[in-house]
């Protein structure tokens, strides 16, 4: 039986991938902070271990696991990475993981090991056409990255390539383009927008407004977690040793995003710009590359992964507030 490590395995993406893996006859063992937060993880070992300390990661590194996937990161959506409030956690807290990651997996001679980057690490210059975003894996140098959290980002990205090129490790770079799907975040701060507004969809009363960041009109593109887990898989599996975009073409307006999340709903509501941390004007993946080097591409439109998001989060919804039913779809 073929073995994996699971890094951030209490986290949205890690916990769907757990899942995938023993799907594929994987043992799995997970680790994370904190338990996932809303189900039991079904890892075969799930640890409660903190990834900055290196001891406590070496020690984890105790099989020859044929696969590892680092997902853990200080992370959040807007309202946690673009308000300068966090920097300082965000860039010491991963940078810590992924060094720790690495020194341990070198010693140990573990060489396949998945980093999950993000698109936050293109220049802020290539996104300012919300219609015509640039986000072309060549395209990330000269850097300028649109915050701290892809600073450091583009730096573990530089780090891992450079474990492959001195130790013959096989490390595989994905440059995630906004995940999304059940059993993410969706309140607190740290929630991505289409679970945002799915929560703000579900708790509003038909004839109800409910409040968008900026003017709405920027653009981005959103990956279903079930697509993004293929791609990842396929990634890790191939000789592809370049940081490759991981997510979907089909881009849309953060207003064009609510109107589709209402109508899946049955909701007629109104949308009220506030102000409120943004990020770039436009950004969308460019899936070229990896379709060249995997034949890889979603197959799925946004609406449908949606659909299974807003009734998940509608879910949720309910069960925090009693007085309301989620809605039929």
């Amino acid at each position: 039986m073929k073995t994996a490590l699971v890094l951030g395995a209490g986290g949205f993406i890690g916990g769907h991938m757990v899942k995938r893996l023993q799907s594929d006859g994987f043992w799995v063992r997970g680790v994370d902070l904190a338990a996932h937060e809303f189900e039991m993880s079904p890892a075969d070992d799930f640890v409660i271990a903190d990834l900055r300390d290196g001891a406590l990661v070496a020690e984890l590194m105790d099989l020859p696991f044929d696969e590892i996937y680092q997902f853990a990161a200080d992370m959040g959506g807007a309202g946690y990475v673009f308000t300068g409030d966090h920097d300082a956690q965000i860039m010491q807290n991963s940078a810590r993981i992924n060094l720790n990651v690495l020194r341990a997996a070198q010693a140990k001679g573990l060489k396949n090991i998945f980093f999950s980057s993000s698109a936050c690490v293109y220049p802020q210059e290539n996104q300012q056409d919300p219609d015509a975003p640039d986000c072309r894996e060549d395209s990330v140098y000269p850097a300028h990255p649109d915050s701290e959290y892809g600073w450091e980002k583009l730096f573990a990205e530089r780090l891992y390539m450079a474990f492959n090129r001195q130790y013959a490790m096989n490390c595989r770079i994905g440059r995630y383009h906004n995940i999304f799907g059940p059993l993410g975040t969706w309140r607190g701060g740290r929630e991505k927008v289409p679970a945002a507004l799915c929560r703000k969809v579900a708790e509003a009363a038909d004839g109800d407004a409910i409040e968008v960041w900026g003017d709405g009109r920027q653009t981005r593109s959103f990956l279903f977690i079930d697509e993004c887990l293929e791609a990842t898989l396929r990634l890790m599996r191939s000789d592809c040793a370049e940081p490759v975009n991981i997510g979907s073409t089909e881009m849309v307006s953060i207003d064009a995003l609510a109107r589709m999340i209402m109508e899946i709903a049955g909701k007629r509501l109104e949308i009220h710009h506030v102000e409120g941390a943004q990020g770039v004007r436009g950004r969308c993946s460019d899936n070229r590359l990896i379709r060249e080097k995997l034949g890889w591409e979603p197959t799925a439109p946004l609406r449908s992964g949606l659909v299974s998001t807003y009734e998940w989060v509608a879910s949720q919804v309910a069960q925090n507030h009693p007085e309301r039913k989620p809605p039929a779809i």
